[in-house]
């Protein structure tokens, strides 16, 4: 199973129409939703958002999506739960 490259901070760039958290479109982030969505699209498109997030974006993308990984929350999800 592919974790969804959601890091819990859903706002839209009105400019790009990329998450600032993921950097997905709404439509994609429908697409993760879908039972038909392959794991092969999921792997492609998170190259892809990788590509458009660059500096501290990006750092920070893959910083809390690994976080994810390993312990299944965001680091986003973990520090409100530590406030």
């Amino acid at each position: 199973m592919i974790i969804s490259p959601c890091i819990s901070i859903s706002k839209t760039d009105p400019s790009s129409g990329y998450c600032y958290g993921c950097g997905r479109t709404i439509e994609e982030k429908k697409n993760w939703k879908l039972t038909e969505t392959t794991d092969q699209w999921k792997k492609d498109n998170i190259i892809q958002i990788k590509k458009r997030l660059t500096g501290w974006q990006l750092k920070s993308f893959e910083e809390s999506y690994t976080y994810k990984i390993e312990n299944g929350i965001s680091l986003f999800k973990k520090n409100l739960k530590n406030e």
